[in-house]
């Protein structure tokens, strides 16, 4: 197999030792999987940059209650084990499920 070189422009910032960490990871890995894992890296940056990333915890809490009427809120609560196996689907820990419950009765209220 025929290995083609490639040059690359990395910041001012960067170390030695990133520019040869870097290095390590372009000759070990393949392409296709360093090609992959540099889109979802440009992705994650640009919604970064946007301010629409939403990471974590936080994000998905917010992200379920936000827009949720004191009425719908209610309801969730009522249904709540309806609501726990749909959150649950959504791979959803219960430590989540429990904060976004605090969310909606503060809401409900």
């Amino acid at each position: 197999m025929s290995k083609r070189n490639i040059n690359v422009k990395v910041s001012s910032t960067a170390t030695p030792d990133d520019v040869t960490q870097l290095q390590e990871y372009l000759d070990e890995l393949p392409t296709d999987i360093v090609l992959s894992g540099l889109s979802f890296a440009q992705a994650r940056w640009r919604r970064q940059n946007s301010g629409t990333l939403k990471v974590g915890r936080k994000g998905v809490v917010d992200m379920e209650v936000d827009a949720v009427t004191p009425e719908q809120a209610a309801w969730r609560l009522s249904n709540w084990k309806m609501m726990i196996s749909e959150y649950k689907q959504r791979g959803y820990s219960y430590p989540t499920i429990s904060r976004i419950k605090k969310r909606l009765c503060k809401i409900s209220n």
